[in-house]
């Protein structure tokens, strides 16, 4: 009886998901909207400073401004 309310629902799932899959529409990344106005595109070196590089320059920044005022209170207690 467990083996047979388990394959009905994964009949049920899957028959559910692939039903799902036929109805939705394609993303229509090529057809342009009103009004879509796409600037240039970014380089390999421009993606990486972008998306990489400044988030971790910015993480370091945030880190030495909370170190230092770490250690400003630190020196105050002990003095």
């Amino acid at each position: 009886m467990d083996k047979k309310n388990a394959l009905r629902a994964g009949a049920v799932s899957a028959g559910t998901a692939l039903m799902m899959l036929l109805m939705t529409s394609p993303a229509l990344a090529l057809t342009r909207d009103d009004g879509d106005d796409p600037g240039p595109g970014l380089s390999i070196g421009e993606t990486l400073g972008l998306y990489v590089a400044l988030p971790i320059v910015i993480f370091l920044i945030i880190t030495g401004l909370v170190m230092v005022g770490d250690k400003s209170h630190k020196q105050q207690n002990q003095g």
